[in-house]
This record gives C-alpha cells, structure tokens and sequence, in this order.
C-alpha cells in the first residue's frame, strides 16, 4: 500500500462540535437526550502535534485488516517514535509506504494486514525510515 500524497496540516478556524457524554451502544438503543458535554475541537483530539503532523492519501489495499482502505486519509505523526505493532509511514527505497511495524530481536518487519502481501524484512543497509507514526485514519462510509 502506497501513500499517493502529502498535506501538511494548517491550522484555520477550529471546528468545534457537540460531544455526547455517553458512548453510542453498538448494541440495544440509548436516548441521548440532553447528555450534551462542552464542545470538542477536532483540531485539538486529532492533532496534538500540529507542527509535526501531515495528511497523506493511501492507495492500495494491503492495509485492509486494519481498517485502512485505499482512498483513505491518515493522519500522520512525525513527533512519535514507533513501537512494535504501530502503524507508520515508511520510506523504503526512497518510496512511501504504510505498514505495520514490527521489531523483535533487533530486527525490523513491515507487515501488511492482508494475507496476499507477504512482510518485508528490513536487511542492514537497506535505505530505510520511518517517516511517522499513524494516529487516526479518516474513511468515509459507504452508502447501501
């Protein structure tokens, strides 16, 4: 799964909207009525590092597992370092890349979460990174 384009982020008005107190119930129904808390500002919730933090649009379905769909946005975190089992942005061989990070005895694999991409073990020498650490995807839902 490549990453097909970056954004940075940039702060404009924040967009604030009304947060319910109590989680939604997957399950039965529950009325919210009026269990209204202060506003939540999106800009706050979703991106602590602002400065550090880009939006790329993924392309691919290697990612699939983990709810990660081509088209997709993810928010991306250039301040965090990763730990086993993040997801992040890699350049590997001077390409993008979003995988699953993964290190166990001093060596470094990027698992994809779909069965039909095998994982990519990072050899000594291999001209590699991790650009950042993915915080949040953004996937609309699909109607019908």
């Amino acid at each position: 799964m490549l990453v097909r384009s970056v954004h940075p982020v940039e702060w404009a008005d924040s967009l604030c909207l009304p947060l319910l107190v109590e989680a939604i119930s997957a399950g039965f129904p529950s009325p919210a009525d009026d269990h209204l808390q202060n506003p939540l500002n999106l800009d706050e919730a979703l991106i602590p590092h602002p400065g550090a933090t880009f939006l790329m649009r993924v392309d691919g379905d290697s990612m699939k597992g983990c709810g990660i769909f081509s088209e997709d946005l993810v928010i991306v975190d250039r301040s965090l370092n990763p730990v086993d089992g993040s997801v992040i942005i890699a350049v590997l061989d001077g390409e993008f890349t979003v995988k699953r990070f993964r290190q166990s005895n001093g060596r470094i694999l990027l698992a994809a979460e779909n069965p039909d991409y095998p994982p990519i073990v990072i050899q000594d020498g291999s001209d590699f990174h991790v650009w950042g650490v993915v915080t949040y995807v953004v996937h609309g839902l699909e109607v019908g």
